[in-house]
């Protein structure tokens, strides 16, 4: 009886297997597989030809890395030099000093104003031709509506030179506001101080 069902048992699995066998579409044997298409003689002659140029591709890649290397260094050289020439030119102090021509000539006007006992004229034109050589020298920094007091104030000039600056626009003050005469020894002490505003010693 056990003989039987084995018997029955080995009949199911040959059908299975002989229908395995006939199944459509199912490759079971390997060796009828089509061999490996050959290489084209174009694309071996492109491999060969890249196998020989392997140095030279090398070279030229790591002089591509070096090259780029070397010019972010050179940008980055030239991004500090500049920013030192900024820094240079913003703490180098400011000369508005006016020619030293102009201001000799200057001082000859106003001593023969002085001479001919014109003193207020005299440091009239001391203050006024200042004005105008600040605003010959920068342009748009004196606006219409700043007053002789203003613009000694401003921080561009340095203080040996400021200080001048405000106490002939003081003189001037006290003569065409206040009233007051002007004395030889204002108009001496107002041209020394032009002399401080408009020379080397008043910008050092």
């Amino acid at each position: 009886m056990a003989s039987d069902a084995f018997t029955a048992s080995e009949q199911k699995l040959a059908a299975a297997h002989q229908a395995l066998l006939h199944t459509k579409g199912l490759q079971l044997d390997f060796k009828a597989a089509p061999p490996t298409p050959p290489v084209p003689a174009w694309l071996e002659k492109v491999l060969e030809a890249l196998g020989e140029l392997a140095p030279i591709l090398k070279f030229l890649f790591w002089g591509g890395l070096a090259l780029g290397a070397a010019l972010i260094v050179w940008f980055v050289a030239i991004e500090v030099l500049a920013g030192r020439r900024v820094s240079k030119a913003a703490v180098a102090p400011t000369d508005w000093r006016p020619e030293p021509e102009q201001a000799r000539a200057l001082l000859e006007e106003a001593d023969r104003l002085a001479v001919a006992g014109r003193y207020g004229e005299a440091i009239h034109i001391l203050l006024f031709r200042s004005i105008d050589d600040l605003t010959g020298r920068r342009p748009g920094l004196i606006r219409p509506a700043l007053t002789s007091r203003d613009i000694a104030g401003l921080d561009q000039m340095p203080p040996p030179a400021r200080g001048a600056f405000a106490r002939i626009a003081e003189r001037v003050e006290r003569s065409f506001f206040g009233g007051r005469p002007v004395s030889p020894e204002d108009f001496a002490h107002a041209r020394g101080d032009y002399e401080t505003f408009a020379f080397s010693e008043g910008w050092s």
